[in-house]
This record gives C-alpha cells, structure tokens and sequence, in this order.
C-alpha cells in the first residue's frame, strides 16, 4: 500500500506546484514583459487617469457623446455580471426593450431618418462590447455635432479616423471603439 501511496501523493504535489504555481507565474510573467498594456487590462488613460479598457464598454447618455450598444450586464456594463438575456425573439420583454430603444433613438437623434443599425438596438454576447459599427457611429454624427457645437463634417471625419479593420485584416467586421472616439472629440 505503502508503495502506492507515496509516489501518488509526491506525484500529486509535484503536479500541483508545476501547474498551480510555476505555469502561472511563468505564464503572467512572459505576458508582462511581451504584452504589458493587453496584460494589464488595456486601460485607457487622459489627464493622467484611468478612464476605462478598450476591452469593456461603457454607459455614455449625454447629447454630446457617441453612445454603445445596449448591455444586458447587471446596472449596464458590469463586468462582473457578463452574459447576454438569452431573451428569444417572441419574448415580450425583448420586444418592449427594442421598442423603447428606438423611441428613444429617434428623439436623440431627430435628424436621422435612415434604419436604425441593429447594434444600438441589440446587446452583444456578452453585455460588455465597447465598439459599434461604424453605421452606427455615423446615425449619431449630427446629434454629437450639434452638441459640440462643431460641423458635422468634422464629427464624421473624427469617426472616419476612429474606424478600425477587420481583425488580422479578415476577422469580424469593421468597428469604432466609443471611449476611444468620445476621448478624441474631449480632447478637441
């Protein structure tokens, strides 16, 4: 028994200190020093303080802001509550959702007339998206310029300059990232 049970408990504990300690300090240690930003939550900065992440969204309402998609995660963007309703498309709560949303995307934004693009009425997989397409960005350029007080010409290159290409150049599709957007027109 003896001859079992000794080499399976030191086997036990050599697995555990390799995978539960080496791995993961080899592992955080590499990312650190090859990919510090991505490792350290890919915060964005301004005035010298943390703004947020390109990885999550966030809330923006006032006028004179790009706004995201919709979020289903806890009180909107929590990141600790990630997860999608799972509400189908005959769910009368889904429904009403939609329907409230593009009330109040057309009383925004009383200047557009064209569809609504379906990622300001929808949440994404997750709750947490921080882009939206770039139709999206431009149905709200003249809200945001009258707001700012600027042309909208300037808004629209200001979003032009902001959109970014598929993924490797053939991943996903092209996308604008709100904070960074907003954080280029509050720096104007």
């Amino acid at each position: 028994m003896k001859q079992i049970l000794i080499p399976a408990i030191r086997l036990t504990l050599v697995i555990t200190v390799l995978t539960g300690l080496v791995y993961p300090l080899v592992v955080t240690g590499l990312s650190q020093m090859l990919f510090p930003h991505q490792a350290n939550g890919s915060l964005i900065t301004a005035g010298g303080k943390t703004v947020g992440s390109e990885l999550i969204g966030q809330k923006f309402t006032k006028p004179e802001y790009f706004h995201g998609r919709p979020s289903a995660a806890g009180d909107g963007y929590d990141a600790a509550n990630s997860g999608a309703t799972n509400l189908g498309p005959t769910n009368q709560a889904l429904i009403n959702r939609v329907r409230d949303d593009i009330k109040k995307f057309r009383q925004e934004n009383p200047t557009y007339t064209g569809p609504i693009p379906a990622d300001l009425l929808t949440t994404s997989a997750s709750g947490l998206d921080p882009h939206i397409s770039p139709a999206s960005a431009f149905a709200q350029v003249d809200r945001v310029a009258k707001a700012r007080g600027v042309s909208a010409d300037a808004i629209r290159k200001a979003v032009e300059r902001r959109v970014e290409g598929p993924q490797f150049g053939i991943f996903g599709e092209p996308r604008v990232n709100v904070l960074a957007l907003n954080l280029d027109l509050d720096r104007r």
